[in-house]
């Protein structure tokens, strides 16, 4: 679908399908300490390519998983845009795991399909996507979700 905007009905035609895939973001060390001083989470295993590169089989720094988590806000992008939408909101995940670390400098992609688009209430649905984060050059992603996502729309 792409850059689109797409109906509700569309989208409901189109579970099953494949929604979109975004560009690569590159998960530098600068982004990973940014993420550390914002949550608190300041593992060696994230902050220190020493220590890291020494003490952890990861031959460096990895990213936080739930740094590669929130990269699917931004990677979520590619997905069309829903006509008459007033407003979208997370609603959470179904399944989460956290498949591969993604280490220092690497680069990372999502991949979404859309699993459903069911109506809760009039203008409300809730859509659930299959979310994978590829690792360029790796063949097991990063990670696998699925999410939950409310859309109201007019």
């Amino acid at each position: 679908m792409g850059d689109n905007t797409v109906t509700i009905q569309q989208l409901k035609d189109s579970v099953g399908s494949d929604l979109g895939v975004s560009d690569w973001i590159e998960v530098g060390q600068e982004r990973i300490n940014q993420f550390a001083d914002i949550t608190l989470d300041h593992q060696f295993i994230h902050i220190d390519p020493e220590r890291a590169k020494a003490e952890t089989p990861f031959g460096g720094t990895i990213a936080h998983g739930f740094l590669t988590m929130s990269l699917l806000a931004g990677m979520a992008e590619c997905l069309p845009a829903i006509a008459d939408r007033k407003m979208g909101v997370n609603y959470g995940f179904d399944k989460l795991r956290f498949l591969s670390p993604v280490p220092s400098g690497a680069r990372v992609r999502g991949r979404f399909n859309l699993i459903a688009c069911d109506e809760r209430r009039p203008g409300e649905y809730q859509l659930k996507y299959s979310a994978t984060v590829e690792i360029e050059n790796n063949d097991r992603p990063a990670l696998a979700a699925e999410w939950l996502v409310l859309a109201m729309v007019s």
